[in-house]
Formats: C-alpha cells, structure tokens, sequence
C-alpha cells in the first residue's frame, strides 16, 4: 500500500533555547517523503542549521511571526498550520522541537498506519510520552502530564490547530471536535524539561508574551516527587551527544517543598486512578480502534 506521510514542524531560536531540534528532524525523516518546517525570523542560526542538514525531503518556509499575537498562544496554531498547509501528503506528522522519535519503534509507527489507513474512522494515531524531567533519567508519571497525544492525522480532512499542541476536526459544524484515533503503539521521548534551567527559563520568558502572562520561575527541584517515577528505557541513539552535552544531570527534589493546591488536587486525582484504574490526564483524541 502506498501511504504517503508529509512531516511537519515549526521553530524560531531553537538553537538558543537548547532544542534537539536537529535530532528531532533526523529522527522522523526515515518515515516521511517530505518535511516541512516553518522557521520563524530570530537571532541564532537556526535556519543555517536546518540548511545542513542537506537532506532533500526538507522543505523550509521563512516566516515573521506576528508579535501582536498574545491571545492563548495563538500564533503557535498560526506557525504551526502554516507548515501544514504545505504538506502535500495523505498523512501529516507533527513533532516539536523537543521531541524525539526511537529507531526502535519506526516499523511499529509503520505497521500501525498500514492497519489503520483504509479505515476512514481513524484519523490520527496516538503516541505515549515520556516526558523527561530534570535528566535523562527521571519521567512525569502523574495525570498533570498529557500521556497520550496526536502527532500524526489524515492529511485529507479538515484540521486546525487552536495552539501548538493538538488538532481539532470541522466537518459540517464550525465547532470542532477532537480526532478519532487509534494507538501507534509506539513513542515520542519528549526532552524540553531537562534542558539547563537557564535556557528552559529563557523559553518560558519567549513563550510568555504570546499568552499575556508573566513567566514563571523555573526551579526544577519544586516539583512533587510523586508525580516522577525512573526512566528504565534506553534513549533513542540519536540523542546520546545532545544527552551528554546539553541536558541537565544532576536532579533532587527539594525536601522542603511544600505542596501546591494545584499538586494537591493532582494526589486527589492520582489517588482515583489507582482505585479505579481510570487515566485522568488530558485528552485531545477519541480513541476508536
């Protein structure tokens, strides 16, 4: 069966904010026909170092951001589709700049869309997380994480993005509703969190002004230790470098932290899951299948 997948992406100063986006473009290329990514005008060399990548299924599309935009991240919807907009493919593959596919797990993505794709009741594939906290070897476990998300969807329906994140589907309403999906049985290994404080610090500054609020303070070690659990996994190899010279690798949990409402609510909320079996985190996805 002949499936096309276009992958997609979109940055600004992801080399000064520390993103393996590099990785991540290498990552998802085995899988893709072609990849467009919308790099928006910074200060670094970002775009330089797309350009060596050299690989010619990369399509790259120069954008300006628009700086007036500061209604709930908006403009990272507006980034976002502009780089899918251009993608030519039956399937779409979005992934972050933070995150990372397992060469491991690229037939299993492989096997999954095959399954699925003469099914029109399926629209998109749901990938589990890891998402790394304060090193490589500590992962968010607890439901104030999304553990499931959409990263690749049918290309031939009608999708939007309300922010960076996730999709919504319009059929004949103007409501949009989530995807109906199906599992991909494999992973995105997600690392914006064990970048050096100072630089996820910085992004957060960046990030800010585009939802009309102030930054918080990041400090890694204020965290609920409950919420974390040991990554007994192995990296994907395209990260061993980046791992070694750029995440953080030294992380305790400040034994003095005091709990959070919000961290209060979330033991509530784990508390139910494990009496009732329930997944209590977010959800942008139906699954069907």
């Amino acid at each position: 069966m002949d499936i096309r997948i276009s992958g997609f992406t979109f940055l600004r100063n992801a080399a000064t904010l520390a993103f393996p986006f590099e990785q991540s473009i290498r990552s998802l290329l085995p899988l893709v026909n072609e990849y467009l990514i919308a790099v928006g005008k910074g200060q670094d060399d970002t775009l330089e170092r797309i350009r060596a990548l050299g690989d010619p299924k990369i399509r790259i599309i120069e954008t300006v951001w628009n700086e007036r935009m500061s209604n709930r991240g908006f403009v990272y919807a507006q980034q976002k589709m502009i780089a899918q907009y251009a993608c030519t493919g039956d399937w779409a593959f979005y992934l972050e700049g933070d995150e990372v596919l397992h060469e491991a797990e690229l037939d299993r993505i492989r096997s999954s869309l095959a399954r699925h794709h003469s099914n029109p009741e399926v629209e998109a594939l749901v990938f589990d997380y890891y998402h790394f906290f304060g090193s490589p070897s500590v992962i968010g476990t607890g439901p104030g994480w999304y553990r499931r998300e959409c990263r690749l969807i049918r290309n031939t329906i009608r999708t939007y993005a309300p922010d960076g994140q996730y999709w919504l589907v319009t059929e004949n309403s103007k409501r949009g509703r989530n995807p109906r999906a199906a599992l991909a049985n494999a992973h995105v290994y997600h690392y914006g969190w064990i970048r050096p404080q100072a630089k996820m610090q910085e992004k957060l500054n960046q990030v800010s002004r585009y939802w009309s609020h102030e930054a918080p303070e990041v400090r890694y070690s204020q965290v609920d230790p409950q919420t974390l659990a040991t990554f007994h996994g192995e990296h994907p190899a395209i990260m061993k470098d980046w791992l070694t010279e750029n995440a953080e690798q030294m992380f305790q949990v400040d034994p003095n932290y005091q709990l959070s409402t919000r961290d209060k609510r979330l033991r509530i909320k784990s508390w139910i899951e494990r009496l009732t079996g329930a997944d209590l985190s977010r959800k942008h996805f139906k699954l069907v299948a």
